[in-house]
């Protein structure tokens, strides 16, 4: 049995008391085998809403397994983090995303360009929810997914704008330079 809850929505004390609680303390018909319950975003959970799942950890560690999910560890009070084993996940790589990417696109209906795929995947540094919410942005901002639309979606400088800075920045003093960057 599993019992998955996003805790940026069910944030509160009241939740915890509520149906993990309830959720917990039920026997399941099977005397073998653990409940999972898995809590995403569990950083936005209020202090109080910490403490209470801490007691309910202690409590049901013989039949319950509990999967807390974070993007900021310090958010999680010490009392919980040391009833959990920490698995830290680095950054994906382009091959791992560019399926899902792709997936997206055709799903979608979004048109995109190879250099649109590759500018989302140079942006997001290995973070899949970054392209998706970077693609969702372009694709409603822009008619085409291309890279000049996603850098400019982002507020990132395009690379022929570097390109022309670091080219003044080279052949001209920086007075000059600061000039030509004023008026472009």
């Amino acid at each position: 049995m599993v019992l998955e809850l996003n805790a940026s929505d069910d944030r509160g004390i009241g939740i915890v008391r509520g149906q993990i609680l309830s959720f917990a303390s039920t026997r399941t018909i099977f005397k073998s085998g653990f409940k999972l319950i898995i809590l995403d975003e569990a950083d936005a959970m209020t202090n109080d809403a910490q403490n209470a799942l801490r007691r309910i950890i202690e409590k049901f560690t013989e039949n319950v397994r509990f999967c807390v999910i974070c993007n900021y560890l310090s958010k999680i009070i010490p009392a919980v983090q040391s009833r959990c084993t920490r698995f830290r996940f680095g950054p994906l790589n382009a091959d791992q995303i560019l399926p899902r990417l792709e997936y997206v696109i055709e799903q979608e209906n979004v048109s995109a360009t190879e250099d649109g795929k590759k500018a989302l995947l140079t942006l997001a540094q290995g973070d899949m929810r970054k392209v998706l919410n970077v693609l969702q942005s372009t694709s409603m901002a822009y008619k085409e997914v291309n890279e000049d639309n996603v850098y400019t979606c982002v507020g990132h400088p395009l690379k022929n704008d570097i390109a022309n800075i670091v080219k003044w920045l080279l052949s001209d003093t920086f007075s000059a330079t600061y000039n030509s960057i004023l008026c472009w």
